[in-house]
């Protein structure tokens, strides 16, 4: 597992950070007010991966029992903190969640989970009958019976991190992948960009999916896809929703709960969230597959079958907005977060799934507190988890600082990487025309399918075979758009 953290007070200094999603720029923040120099580095834009696809809730209600639901029952006190003390005035909105049963299987989950979620000192209320009719009976009247999470909230992902930005007190770079860490002297002395080796005194991995291009061990985070619904707004003569609803099957999609239908609805759940703007986010599935940009048609037409079976006055409304991303998973459920096993000056925060909008500002306070080298708030350390190690001689920690030139760009590359290796690192995917129907990409790895065909000093060569070289002049065979 990353290391837990040591209290060794450490002098300020100067900190990269890779990812500007909300634990990230949390970190950013956080670091920044300690006197550290920070700097983050993204890929893309601000908020540009998970955190700007996510559905904001700051909720207890579906998480597993145990150390899960522990650290969510402190995530959404921290959010009220940050709220009163003025950080995220106006961007976090309290209210309950109602999970709702609608047959005698779904009722049996209900009870269990209400039993778990008061034993972690979570104010329920449970209701049937005249309070189940009284709360959420016109909004979902097929239900019949629910529990009122209580003392929970929402946020918006990317207005958080706005807030944040805007605070200021740290840079960010936009469009900057960083595509290895150099070394000397066994300790990470900087980070690798397009522009060089650029030195730092700590690095936070905090890039989501991104961030297992550095480690070994990385098979522990997987992507998982997940599809959500926007719909038009509804009129002033819909059912008042008092919040959230949240179908039982949505525990059992990410294992918080068992059922005996576990095979059959562990790929779809149903939340359907009113939005502040009247619309509704109609959510969601839990995918093991990567196609970030694909929503299915099928799957799409399931959520709102069941979403119009819940609350029927959904059927009045247009979907205008359907939309898929991908987010770090771990195969038991808790983030990895911790500093990494061989490197004592590379922290990681990644496999938040769907709970980074809820964890992300303490994920972030707890970072800064582990390179500050500070006692930590909160226990975060994760049973039963297997060493994480730097990848060795290169592969993500570079301490030679060669490169080859991509299109004019210089790529730096590891030991015994091959040049699509290396591309893939710095976030290149787009490869040129290359050949067959995987064309252009970085496809089977062992030279069969030809798709990921470069020029290499001139001669067409395919870039999983071909070894890495400094000065390599490698080129797309077809110039493509960036």
């Amino acid at each position: 597992m990353p290391q837990p953290a040591s209290v060794f007070p450490r002098s300020p200094g100067s900190v990269a950070i890779v990812g500007a999603g909300i634990v990230g720029m949390s970190a950013a923040h956080f670091l920044s007010r300690a006197g550290w120099q920070v700097t983050v580095y993204d890929s893309g834009t601000v908020a540009s991966g998970a955190t700007g696809s996510a559905d904001g809730a700051v909720s207890v209600a579906s998480k597993k029992p145990g150390p899960l639901m522990t650290l969510a029952v402190a995530a959404v006190r921290f959010y009220e903190h940050l709220t009163e003390t003025g950080i995220l005035l106006d961007e976090y909105l309290p209210r309950s969640t109602f999970v709702v049963a609608s047959d005698a299987e779904e009722l049996a989950v209900l009870e269990r989970h209400a039993a778990e979620l008061e034993a972690a000192g979570v104010p329920i209320r449970l209701l049937k009958g005249a309070a189940l009719a009284q709360t959420i009976g016109a909004a979902a009247p097929s239900a019949i019976a629910a529990v009122e999470v209580q003392g929970e909230g929402h946020a918006v992902g990317y207005r958080v991190v706005e807030r944040l930005r805007q605070l200021g007190g740290f840079a960010i770079r936009r469009n900057c992948p960083v595509s290895g860490l150099h070394t000397s002297n066994g300790r990470v002395t900087g980070v690798i960009t397009a522009h060089g080796a650029e030195p730092v005194d700590a690095v936070l991995l905090a890039a989501g999916l991104g961030s297992t291009h550095f480690l070994a061990g990385g098979d522990l985070i997987r992507p998982r896809k997940g599809q959500l619904i926007v719909t038009d707004r509804a009129g002033s003569d819909a059912p008042h929703f008092p919040g959230p609803l949240m179908s039982c099957r949505y525990l059992v999609s990410k294992g918080s709960q068992p059922a005996d239908k576990a095979a059959e609805s562990r790929s779809l759940g149903l939340v359907i969230d009113p939005l502040r703007t009247g619309q509704f986010l109609i959510g969601g599935s839990r995918e093991d597959r990567d196609d970030r940009d694909a929503a299915d048609a099928a799957i799409v037409a399931s959520l709102l079958r069941d979403a119009v079976a819940l609350a029927p006055s959904l059927a009045q409304l247009r979907v205008i907005r359907v939309f898929a991303g991908l987010r770090a998973a771990t195969s038991d459920g808790m983030p990895i977060v911790g500093r990494v096993h061989g490197a004592d000056n590379v922290w990681i925060a990644t496999g938040f799934e769907g709970d980074g909008i809820c964890l992300g500002p303490m994920m972030g306070r707890l970072c800064q507190q582990m390179i500050c080298g500070e006692r930590l708030e909160q226990d975060i350390a994760p049973p039963r988890r297997r060493p994480l190690r730097s990848h060795p001689g290169g592969g993500g920690m570079s301490g030679s600082g060669q490169t080859f030139l991509f299109d004019g760009v210089a790529i730096p590359f590891g030991t015994n990487e091959t040049i699509a290796m290396a591309l893939d690192r710095a976030g290149i995917s787009s490869l040129g025309a290359g050949q067959g129907s995987s064309a252009g990409r970085y496809f089977c790895g062992i030279g069969a399918c030809q798709a990921c065909a470069v020029s290499v000093d001139g001669i067409s060569m395919e870039a999983c075979l071909t070894p890495a070289r400094s000065g390599l002049l490698v080129t797309r065979i077809v110039p493509v758009s960036p």
